[in-house]
């Protein structure tokens, strides 16, 4: 079953009689040397697990199954579950689960996978085709529920992917940059354009490598009093942070004040302008009068 041109994939969907789901977000990757390009720079390894979330009709999972010692294939849609079984027949180190990947339980999934000879794998890794509208919660998912990963390498809008490597002080700086630099560091691998899918979408995509194992955590920060604070400061953003901040764990105007001489932040800074060092140290201070 050839998967790599737009007509293939058209013609594997009119035989199964469906159409790809705009709800879902589904723009089939149609073209090899990208794929192969993608999974040379995700450093897939045989004894590697891979999670790919959205697999689709499976172009990527079948390359992913060739290389690594085990794949996992969240797939939301259970149209296309029939499919993927035919087009991953012939590899017996697949998994397909027909679940909302918001919904798995990554933690219990990747604990209770072995390899097909029985052993523990080497690293875990996301290589994906991610759906436009769930990016940021797929990738908030994946970084909070704290995941034995060592790389998220993923396609996505270019738009988010300009998101998550924005400098403070622009307007694509945002809450999800500062989850992504705390978590991990974040780095563009590809461009890809619009016309290597299909159905087309109307903009351009990025794959981004987020790697995990080289995060060393501070272990005076208190990570709930950390993001609540960004997500006070960004959720106010026309605002100072003395007026953003006030309010957010029950901090008066005069304790947000305190708060942000301590620790030598300007009160009339807006909350896009700070750096992810200087929400830890605030989250530092705050903690104790918080606590």
């Amino acid at each position: 079953m050839k998967l790599y041109a737009p007509s293939n994939i058209k013609k594997i969907l009119q035989e199964n009689d469906l159409r790809p789901s705009k709800s879902l977000g589904q723009n089939f990757l149609a073209d090899k040397n990208i794929i192969h390009n993608l999974l040379e720079k995700a450093g897939i390894r045989e004894k590697d697990l891979v999670i790919e979330i959205g697999p689709g009709l499976g172009v990527l999972t079948r390359e992913l199954c060739q290389r690594a010692g085990m794949v996992l294939a969240v797939e939301i849609d259970k149209h296309l579950i029939p499919i993927l079984e035919e087009v991953l027949e012939e590899y017996p180190n697949k998994e397909i689960l027909h679940q909302d990947i918001l919904k798995v339980n990554l933690q219990q999934r990747i604990q209770d996978i072995r390899l097909p000879d029985g052993q523990v794998p080497e690293a875990i890794k996301v290589v994906a085709n991610l759906p436009y509208y769930i990016t940021t919660p797929i990738l908030m998912k994946l970084l909070e529920d704290k995941l034995p990963l060592s790389s998220i390498t993923v396609m996505m809008q270019k738009e988010v992917a300009e998101r998550l490597m924005a400098k403070p002080g622009t307007k694509e700086y945002g809450a999800i940059t500062l989850a992504v630099q705390y978590y991990g560091q974040c780095k563009i691998l590809l461009s890809v354009p619009k016309e290597v899918f299909f159905p087309q979408p109307k903009v351009d995509s990025t794959v981004i490598q987020i790697v995990l194992q080289e995060r060393v955590f501070d272990s005076q920060v208190e990570e709930t009093i950390l993001f609540g604070l960004i997500k006070a400061a960004f959720g106010k953003r026309r605002k100072t942070l003395l007026n953003g901040l006030t309010g957010a764990f029950g901090l008066s105007k005069d304790e947000v004040k305190a708060l942000l001489e301590t620790v030598g932040i300007q009160e009339n800074r807006r909350g896009e302008t700070l750096s992810l060092e200087e929400y830890m140290n605030l989250s530092k201070v705050a903690k104790q009068k918080i606590q």
